[in-house]
């Protein structure tokens, strides 16, 4: 779905974590990001991904990683999702989709033969100096880390 490639400047963001926080991109620079978004909150396959990059969470930090999670959930929604399953890292309540969009990770789906639009699972890699270095599309949900790390 993103048109977005490996190597291309990843999009500036400004937006609000699940405590209704000012968060930008700026704020990860001189860090290494995973971005990853997920279609909803406290869904299985969302909380699939988001408990194995939280379990895995000091292999990430070791490296250097830090982790945040987009989706277009409510802050409240975002903040029941991070209290529920205690993720170490922030969750953006992108509602008015600036993220989603920037990252062109919106659009047409097909769930059991019928079309909506919706958020596409993707991971992005983003290095210290802001430039995509890995792109997933096709999450493994159970072994997200996996993807990201043992590459």
């Amino acid at each position: 779905m993103t048109t977005i490639k490996v190597g291309d400047k990843a999009p500036n963001f400004n937006s609000k974590d699940q405590d209704g926080n000012p968060i930008s991109l700026s704020d990860y620079k001189g860090k290494k990001l995973v971005l990853f978004f997920y279609p909803k909150a406290s869904t299985p396959g969302c909380t699939m991904e988001a408990c194995n990059l939280r379990d895995n969470y000091e292999r990430f930090q070791s490296l250097g990683y830090e982790i945040l999670g987009v989706s277009a959930d409510s802050e409240k929604r975002q903040t029941n999702f991070r209290n529920k399953y205690n993720f170490p890292y922030l969750l953006l309540a992108d509602e008015d989709k600036a993220v989603i969009d920037a990252y062109k990770v919106w659009g047409p789906k097909k769930f059991m033969g019928r079309t909506f639009n919706g958020i596409h699972r993707t991971t992005f890699v983003i290095d210290e100096s802001g430039i995509i270095e890995q792109i997933i599309t096709k999450v493994k949900t159970k072994a997200h880390t996996a993807q990201l790390l043992d590459v």
